[in-house]
């Protein structure tokens, strides 16, 4: 679950500023300071109060009718990611809840709406967590999600960096083929990153889920967006130019091959201003400890996803051949 971006939250101490950081979500449009005024605005007049509005278009039955929820898994800027289990089969899920008081505006509303209708959209990728069932009260809307068990990718990294080359493959390749499913159904995610990449099991290496489309847009072919969104090791350098499109799914991938490969992200710094000027600047070591023993395929396959020039990036299709072996 996305949060506003503001300075990096560095993991560990502060010898480790060249290390994987954990960041936060920009979320396009929608400055904290903002939310907030808006809110005690609201709160001040008694009018509007976005509890009363029905987020969802269809009927929705009580969750708690359903589910039992449990343990809390995860917390964001909207809500919060418990565990869930069902009252019939005692089946597992992942319930993300958005709190409706978090929601502040009409773009709120349409972003979750939008979150909703584009996993609907993706929905049987086995490479894409599965949306099982939405639930609307007056204060929440729950999301009912298949539970994948190994939690983020991004804590396997941090116990386990660099990763080998077919560890990473394999994992890249996944990525690749939800990428594909989602551009194929005009999607663009926005914010690929190991926080948003699940383990399905607790054993490792596992199976990947891509998850968290809170950010995801639909695009038809050809078209151009604006407008920041996305994390900031992540972002590909046209989005902070203003106007981009699929590719940036590609260029986010990219990041994530060579921080499993290295451990550490190709564009780096203590603040997220730092961190897009070496986006923008563009300089890509693969020549620092471990890259030369690296092979130059993995190397190749980098260059060609982290390549600044879009025309030239390479595709989804372009890259799965490339992948096994490298």
């Amino acid at each position: 679950m996305g949060n506003c971006l503001g300075l990096c939250e560095l993991i560990g101490s502060p010898d480790r500023m060249k290390g994987l950081h954990r960041i936060r979500t920009l979320l396009p449009d929608n400055q904290p300071s903002t939310r907030r005024s808006k809110r005690q605005s609201a709160q001040r007049s008694g009018k509007n109060d976005i509890r009363e509005v029905n987020v969802l278009t269809e009927a929705t039955e009580d969750l708690k009718a359903h589910y039992d929820l449990c343990q809390e898994l995860g917390r964001g800027q909207f809500g919060v990611i418990r565990l869930c289990k069902s009252k019939q089969t005692g089946e597992q899920f992942a319930c993300k809840s958005i709190a409706k008081s978090r929601l502040c505006s009409q773009k709120d509303l349409d972003a979750v709406r939008r979150e909703i209708q584009i996993m609907k959209q993706l929905q049987g990728h086995p490479k894409i967590v599965e949306l099982k069932a939405v639930y609307e009260d007056r204060t929440w809307i729950h999301l009912v999600m298949e539970l994948c068990e190994g939690g983020e990718l991004f804590d396997k990294i941090l116990k386990q960096k660099p990763h080998s080359e077919n560890d990473a493959a394999e994992i890249c390749k996944s990525l690749m083929e939800a990428v594909q499913f989602c551009q194929s159904h005009g999607v663009i995610h926005r914010d690929l990153k190991p926080e948003n990449i699940l383990l399905v099991s607790r054993t490792y290496p596992s199976q990947i889920k891509v998850a968290d489309f809170g950010l995801a847009v639909n695009i038809e072919p050809g078209e151009k967006i604006s407008g920041t969104a996305g994390s900031a090791y992540y972002i590909a350098p046209e989005v902070l130019k203003g106007e981009y499109s699929m590719e940036v799914d590609v260029w986010s991938s990219g990041v994530v091959l060579y921080i499993l490969l290295c451990g550490m992200p190709p564009f780096w710094d203590s603040t997220e201003e730092g961190i897009f000027d070496a986006i923008k600047y563009g300089h890509l070591d693969l020549c620092s400890d471990p890259w030369p023993s690296i092979s130059s395929a993995a190397k190749d396959l980098i260059r060609g996803m982290l390549c600044p020039d879009i025309r030239k990036r390479l595709t989804p299709e372009r890259v799965l051949p490339r992948i096994l072996p490298f």
